[in-house]
């Protein structure tokens, strides 16, 4: 996996700006041949409103509502995220980046939201979606004894949340990842599996979130990406914290992860996405 190393020539924040003003220049997406050719699902496999599936090659980062990195400006020169190969997103983190929030306490480098053709995709009370994406977690992604989000829900408005989150953790020598409650009473696990037989190699994950205050959440893990891939970790939970307050939930996606873990696991790393989708159940 040679081609994921993280000393793969870089590209300046100012070249990813302009590379994304280029893509949001090109013909929209408009739900045609690149969500044609991905297989939904299985969540859905009963019927279901397919309301997100962004193109890297066509859209850029524009598939998404923003990014946050570096929101202070300390390194204008360094690359955060962008489109890799024409085919998938890196999220690029550094042991001394630190973000605006927390006192210095944490590092943040997210994309956050879903944009289809321009809308924002937003999940309201009452409603049930699928989310699904691969994602490349390389041997410098450690599990941390703190908290090390590498994706999350969370409501704008209120900045309410996290309600959800994909955790990388650890306890001595072991590490995990855990699809987390958060937010819910006791932030229960709702599925885990051991982090080490997942890295290096692009694996698929599964959400289907029902929002509201008393929601739902199952999560799905497969050690690959076929439909012969092994599932590692499947689980559901009901009565789960998931609230859009009057607003909604946005989903977010990278790294986010606080310092104050062992030194030997906040390293420069970086985690690696594609086929995002997004699909309205009921």
């Amino acid at each position: 996996m040679a081609e994921h190393a993280s000393n793969r020539p870089h590209i300046t924040r100012r070249a990813m700006m302009g590379s994304s003003a280029l893509f949001m220049a090109g013909t929209p997406l408009a739900m045609s041949g690149y969500a044609s050719a991905l297989t939904a699902p299985r969540a859905v496999s009963g019927g279901g409103e397919l309301r997100w599936n962004p193109n890297p090659a066509s859209v850029g980062l524009h598939g998404f509502e923003g990014i946050e990195a570096d929101r202070e400006g300390r390194f204008p020169d360094r690359q955060y995220v962008a489109v890799e190969n024409g085919e998938h997103y890196r999220f690029n983190i550094r042991a001394d980046d630190r973000d605006s929030t927390g006192g210095g306490d944490r590092q943040r480098t997210e994309a956050k939201g879903m944009v289809q053709d321009g809308t924002i995709q937003r999940m309201h009370n009452g409603e049930k979606w699928t989310i699904s994406y691969e994602m490349f977690m390389p041997s410098t992604l450690h599990g941390t004894s703190k908290f090390t989000h590498i994706f999350q829900t969370k409501t704008p408005s209120t900045n309410g949340g996290p309600w959800v989150t994909l955790d990388l953790s650890r306890s001595g020598s072991k590490e995990t990842l855990r699809a987390r409650a958060y937010s819910t009473s006791g932030a229960p696990d709702i599925a885990s599996t051991d982090l080490a037989p997942l890295r290096n190699k692009w694996i698929s994950v599964e959400w289907t979130l029902t929002i509201g205050s008393s929601g739902a959440a199952r999560f799905v893990a497969h050690d690959g990406t076929d439909a012969s891939a092994k599932v590692v970790a499947d689980g559901q939970l009901s009565h789960v914290n998931l609230p859009d307050q009057g607003d909604y939930v946005r989903p977010k996606w990278g790294i986010y992860r606080s310092v104050e873990s062992a030194s030997s696991d906040i390293i420069d790393t970086y985690l690696l996405t594609r086929k995002y989708q997004a699909y309205r159940i009921s």
